[in-house]
């Protein structure tokens, strides 16, 4: 909320938002949890199942397709009944496909589980952001959106450790079941939680939506901020799927679209998916030691993330971004070049050391910009009655590449190589590097009618720069 000298009044973060906050960034540990447990699992489902490789990409990937389909049905559920439901919709799916992947006999069975529990990702890996971002005060927006992608982060290194921890058994049955932790938390703790004020007042439901909001702020003063949202509201019309062809909106989807695809292109979901591969190809030969270094991944993964919640409303997103993005770009070179040269020297541990040492940069380079800030930024440039089924479309787009880079992974280390492989995620960073330099803007410290109200009036994105 502003104030009249123009600066933003920083409300206190309330024991209300915190509690709120953690709740549904837990949707961020379903996300990383899924993501990462396949990494360790598919080493040994591929043995079970006797698996070729073109079978052990679709088992990687059949999740995306799942993810895919519930970013297109979870844009529609977040605007027609609410965040809140939709989180709840997603955990009680989540807990269904669990346990049909655990009880799998065969294959397709898997799939099927695999499926179900890409609906329920797909869906909670941008309500959950969505939810946090409507409910956060601006100070601290980004850094209470980024939670979820720490938690995301979390969750992945919460994988690699069940993964060691049952590598020696191969129990990968037991890896899938304790993915249903988390989604119990997330159902029970969004059960007890109210939905979004924004979201309330889009639906007319008054009352509720100022209850909320005072929780929310700690004070009974909501009302200049009732009536910015009020404002914008009603300067939108209806909340349709052809609202999203506006050309007030044509800029916020380029650059949420961009982003979506381009930060799935750079090649970061093959490192998370395959990292236990990767290190194999590198001289690692034994699953529990390719996991192990995998989890030494995660937990720079950890780190870095956390540096960037930190950091997102102190120095803003498009540092962090451009920051992030050029060193992605300097890894993956080094990544290319150790796999290039690897004949060139005697044994695997130089090759090992590379591919570690790459491993972990980009990994850090990737948490601290393209990994938060572009979940935070399509919960932030989108108008209020479209943002459900914006962020849906912008979500479609980022588990499509997703799913294009997974399963054309191991196909292409066979046709190029992995040096060539990693070369081209480098030079599709490069791309990135540029596209967010030119087009993505500064959202730091203004409200997300401010943010709003600058993409209707025309105007570029890079005008729009943040507040000190």
């Amino acid at each position: 909320m502003k104030v009249r000298d123009g600066t933003v009044k920083r409300s206190a973060l309330t024991p209300f938002v915190i509690i709120a906050v953690a709740v549904a960034a837990v949707g961020g540990i379903l996300f990383g949890y899924d993501t990462g447990v396949i990494s360790g699992a598919i080493l040994f489902i591929t043995s079970e199942f006797a698996l070729p490789p073109t079978l052990e990409e679709i088992a990687t990937s059949s999740v995306l397709v799942g993810a895919i389909l519930g970013a297109i049905a979870g844009g529609l559920l977040a605007d027609r009944i609410g965040r809140r439901l939709s989180i709840i919709a997603a955990s009680v799916v989540f807990l269904a496909g669990t346990g049909i992947v655990v009880g799998a006999t065969d294959l397709s069975i898997f799939l099927v589980g695999r499926v179900l529990i890409g609906i329920a990702i797909g869906v909670a890996s941008f309500v959950s952001p969505l939810y946090i971002s409507e409910i956060a005060p601006p100070a601290f927006r980004g850094g209470m959106v980024s939670l979820n992608q720490l938690f995301i982060t979390f969750g992945i290194l919460i994988s690699y450790g069940v993964d060691f921890l049952f590598s020696s058994s191969g129990d990968w049955r037991a890896m899938f079941a304790l993915g249903a932790v988390p989604a119990a938390v997330l159902l029970i703790g969004m059960v007890l939680l109210p939905d979004s004020p924004r979201w309330l007042l889009s639906r007319q439901h008054m009352n509720r939506a100022i209850a909320v909001l005072e929780k929310a702020r700690g004070t009974g003063d909501v009302f200049g901020e009732l009536d910015d949202i009020k404002k914008a509201i009603g300067m939108q019309k209806g909340g349709n799927w052809s609202d999203l062809l506006a050309s007030s909106i044509r800029m916020p989807l380029i650059v949420g679209l961009g982003l979506a695809v381009l930060q799935q292109l750079t090649g970061i979901n093959t490192v998370i998916y395959y990292a236990p591969t990767i290190f194999q190809f590198s001289g690692l030969h034994s699953a529990g030691a390719s996991i192990a270094a995998t989890a030494g991944v995660g937990t720079v993964n950890v780190i870095a993330t956390a540096v960037a919640v930190v950091l997102i409303d102190r120095v803003g997103r498009r540092p962090l971004l451009l920051v992030g993005v050029a060193g992605m770009v300097v890894s993956l070179a080094v990544l290319g070049a150790g796999f290039a040269f690897s004949g060139t020297v005697q044994g695997g541990s130089l090759l090992g050391l590379i591919t570690a040492v790459s491993l972990m940069t980009y990994i850090a380079s990737f948490a601290i910009g393209l990994g938060p800030v572009f979940w935070l930024l399509i919960s932030e440039i989108y108008p209020l009655t479209v943002r459900g089924r914006a962020m849906g479309v912008t979500t479609i787009a980022n588990w499509a590449a997703n799913f294009l880079i997974t399963v054309t992974f191991l196909t292409l280390v066979g046709a190029i190589g992995q040096a060539g492989v990693f070369w081209l995620y480098a030079l599709v960073s490069i791309i990135a590097w540029f596209f967010v330099f030119r087009l993505v803007p500064e959202t730091k410290g203004l409200t997300l009618e401010e943010i709003e109200e600058h993409f209707r009036a025309g105007r570029h994105p890079r005008e729009l720069k943040g507040l000190p």
